[in-house]
């Protein structure tokens, strides 16, 4: 399952996510962890050293390798010079799967080790200096997107990205590749205004989104009121304060076992959420959303950059699905 963690610039999402990595760490599933968020937070707050969450493998700095990989046989594609982050997989593409070993798992992704088990870290890479002035974030999470765009998962196998803040993500399609995206929300006006701007977006396309009250206080109902009158049944579950969250702030994280119950069941909830779309699939429709935002960016900017016809990588008879099989 592909989920998302989405809001505002301080809501905790990136709390949330690190919490339900670690949660689905215990279940025993494989577990793909992606930092895309401009702030590069999650690997410390998975515990890993700030020294050494800095030197993670960028996948922006891994592009040429990433393409080629992913290229394989294609007849459709020339080059991988002339791949860009909305490509689409068509016969000879090679496809990425949550659990195998591969080149690009091997040049970006790090094991990292939670008291429940091991997942894979993968980050963007953050935004240096180097870059003011002449690109934009959304050129290193153009990797994410193309790695999203070649992955087939299947039940109990999840990749959860954590998203950059606010509604960015609606800058490429790469928010159409989830199959569920959770939107943390605090109970203020501007914490629900990132909901709003999501709700609009993702309507024509069939997002799966549900919304995760936090930093509700238990004694006041007017926190949780608050949320219900402005997203309605979108209201997933609400998570409050959190001793162990504090303590994991302070890069002193107790057991995962010992997080408060209530925090514990919110994280099921929301595993529960996310498996449930899986019956729900649609792979015919993922794969025209992915070629509608090819076809988009080829016309906008694509083909003018790489000096070729881009619509003719899309391969008309071709259908992502769980049981393609790709060439080794």
């Amino acid at each position: 399952m592909k989920i998302a963690f989405v809001g505002k610039g301080g809501s905790g999402k990136t709390t949330l996510s690190s919490l339900f990595i670690r949660h689905l760490a215990t279940t025993g599933s494989a577990v793909v962890a992606v930092d895309a968020d401009i702030n590069q937070h999650l690997g410390a707050a998975l515990g890993l050293d700030e020294e050494v969450a800095a030197e993670l493998p960028a996948m922006g700095a891994r592009l040429p390798l990433i393409k080629e990989y992913l290229r394989g046989s294609n007849p459709r594609i020339a080059s991988a010079e002339t791949m860009i982050k909305t490509t689409p997989p068509g016969q000879g593409s090679r496809l990425l799967r949550v659990g195998e070993n591969n080149p690009v798992y091997d040049a970006c992704a790090r094991p990292v080790e939670l008291d429940g088990g091991t997942v894979r870290l993968m980050v963007t890479g953050p935004f240096t200096e180097a870059d003011l002035g002449v690109a934009c974030y959304h050129s290193k999470t153009g990797a994410v997107e193309l790695c999203l765009n070649h992955l087939v998962d299947g039940r109990d196998e999840y990749v959860v990205v954590d998203m950059t803040a606010g509604s960015d993500s609606f800058a490429s399609g790469m928010f159409t590749r989830f199959d569920m995206t959770f939107l943390v929300a605090e109970p203020t006006r501007k914490g629900v205004s990132v909901y709003r701007q999501y709700k609009q977006y993702a309507q024509d396309y069939g997002i799966a989104l549900k919304v995760v009250g936090n930093k509700v206080r238990g004694d006041d109902d007017a926190d949780l009121d608050f949320l219900r009158s402005e997203v309605g049944d979108d209201l997933l579950v609400t998570v409050g304060q959190s001793d162990w969250v504090r303590a994991m702030e302070k890069g002193l994280p107790p057991r995962f076992d010992l997080l408060e119950e209530p925090t514990r069941g919110a994280l099921r909830t929301l595993q529960d959420a996310a498996d449930a779309t899986y019956e729900a699939r649609d792979w015919e429709r993922y794969t025209r959303q992915m070629v509608h935002f090819h076809e988009k960016n080829a016309r906008s900017w694509g083909n003018e950059r790489t000096g070729a016809d881009l619509a003719a990588q899309i391969d008309p008879g071709y259908v992502l699905r769980e049981s393609v099989t790709a060439p080794v």
